[in-house]
Formats: C-alpha cells, structure tokens, sequence
C-alpha cells in the first residue's frame, strides 16, 4: 500500500511539473466605479464573492466566453464571445479588461480592452486586487480579520475539499493540512489552510485618510516593483501605449507622489501628463501632497486643471 501511494504521488508531481511549463496567460477585469461583480468564464462562475477588481492567472486558452454578473442586479450582465488573451502572434499575454457605463445607452454597462503587456513569471499581485488562480478549487473564508491603524495579526482561515491526494507545505509561516486517501482515486479529503500575518510594520498616518480603493492604510508599491513596473512603461514605443500601461500599472497598485511623477515624467505630451495625473489621484497613499505634481507641467493651465480636479475630488 505504502508503495502504491508513493508511485502516485511520485505521478501526480511528474503531471503537477510538466503542467507548470505549458503557456499560460493572465486576465484583470477592474470596475472603473467600483461596481463588484462576480465573473463566467466558459461557463464556470470564477469568484464566489462579488469584486470590483479580479484578477484571473494561468489562463491555459487563447479565448474564453465570459459573462459579468453584477452585485447590483439594476446594472444587468455583461457578455463578450472570444475574449482574447493572445496577441497576434498567438502569445499568452497578461490582459487587462475595463467595466464601464456606456454613455451611449443609458443604465447599461460595457467592458472594453484596457491593455495588455507581456506574461512577467515574477509578477506580484497587489493586495488589493482579488486573484484567482484558474483550475485550483476555490477557498471559502472562514474567519477574516483586518488590519487597523496601528496594526494587528491578521488571520485567514480557508477550508477547501477535493478529491484525490493533497500535500502540505509549511512555508514562511503557513502551514498546511496534508491527508492522502489510503483508496487511490477516491473519497474526499479536506484541507485547512491558516495564514497568519502582522501588518504593524505599516506607516500608518493622515496621508492615507482621503485614499479610497483600497489604498487606505496600504503602503506604496516597494522600489523594486516599482523600478519593474517603471521599465516596463518606458520600453513601449507609442505614447498611447505607453500611458495605457501606465493606467494598467496604477489600477492595481498604490503609489506614493514621487512614484506618480516618475511615471507622468515618461509622457512627452502635457495632455497625456494631465490624464495620467488626474486618474493616478484615487490611487496616490499621500493625497495631501499632490500640489507636487504642479511640477511636471510646462503650461499653467494644466496646473489650474490638475488643481480644479484635485479639488472636486474633495
């Protein structure tokens, strides 16, 4: 029996490693007003929990069905046929969607391409953003506490049932259950999975209080990632590419001041500067601070129209 078990655990890694090789891409779907929801793809309901941000990896096929069920159900659902995650060469690409009203049709919504850049391996979810990794079981929350100023342990207990043989890990203080079904190939197996986390280490201050869509009491991107996401702005060749990945980068990320002026600093155009400048707003952790951007225009009037801006926000 013992030899048994072994050969198949040995079989299911051989699958497991031969699996993680094969090209995959990356799907992000973000509500413009927050609107949550709950997304189809090819006829499987992908989040449980209704979000406004939802981001989907390891995305195997170059097109899925997708359907947008919407938490307010007067917004209706939205339906798109070969939604492409491929570009023309037929490479896996990390795709971003937009959710939006349509101005054209009263009451409705509509999703349109946002953007696209390709698959980075080492890439790292903001925690802002719901991620799902497609084809694994999904977690149901047991118990959630969050963080608060001034910091606390928070802890996240999920309970997932498959089939089959589970192995457990214990790594960077998570610990996982581990059972393996003695009858190869049948019976159920559950597993609790805790995390244990202490944001204390945050810098917690005023700055953070006007910060909505999850920037609140969340810190900047780190240097690193920032320096990353950076690169990858400059490196497109067209402007509006380039801003477009700029928004990309931004919708799931928090940025300090600093940071929104490296990447408005990137733009030839006072026009696009504005643009990035005035949508980068609900995403900036020191919000107080924002007169510095006055620094990045050549002309007053886009000064005047940042600031008109900044306060209509207020």
């Amino acid at each position: 029996m013992n030899k048994k078990i072994t050969i198949f655990i040995f079989l299911l890694f051989s699958v497991f490693a031969s699996a993680q090789i094969l090209p995959v891409g990356h799907l992000t779907i973000f509500s413009e007003d927050g609107d949550r929801f709950q997304l189809v793809l090819n006829g499987e309901l992908i989040n449980d929990m209704p979000q406004a941000n939802l981001r989907v990896e390891d995305l195997n096929q170059p097109y899925y069905n997708a359907k947008v069920i919407f938490e307010n159900k007067s917004l209706g659902e939205i339906s798109k046929n070969n939604l492409m995650l491929t570009d023309v060469d037929g490479i896996f690409s990390d795709v971003t969607y937009k959710i939006k009203r349509d101005k054209n049709k009263a009451g409705k919504m509509k999703m349109n391409y946002f953007s696209a850049i390709p698959v980075q391996p080492d890439f790292i979810p903001p925690s802002n953003v719901h991620v799902v990794h497609y084809g694994q079981p999904r977690e149901i929350v047991v118990n959630n506490s969050n963080p608060v100023r001034g910091g606390v342990t928070q802890t996240t207990t999920t309970t997932t049932q498959a089939g089959g043989v589970n192995v457990g890990l214990n790594i960077g203080g998570i610990s996982m259950g581990v059972s393996v079904n003695d009858a190869l190939g049948g019976g159920v197996i559950t597993q609790t999975t805790t995390t244990t986390s202490t944001n204390s280490n945050h810098d917690y201050n005023d700055n953070y209080d006007n910060a909505p869509r999850g920037c609140n009491g969340i810190s900047c991107m780190t240097s690193g990632n920032f320096n990353a996401a950076l690169s990858t702005i400059e490196k497109q060749s067209f402007e509006d590419t380039r801003l477009k990945t700029a928004k990309q980068v931004i919708n799931a990320n928090c940025l300090n001041v600093n940071q929104i002026i490296q990447i408005a600093n990137t733009f030839s155009f006072e026009d696009n500067k504005l643009d990035f400048a005035k949508y980068a707003y609900d995403f900036c952790t020191e919000q107080r601070n924002y007169f510095k951007l006055n620094e990045i225009f050549s002309f007053s009037s886009n000064v005047d129209a940042l600031s008109d801006y900044v306060q209509s926000r207020q």
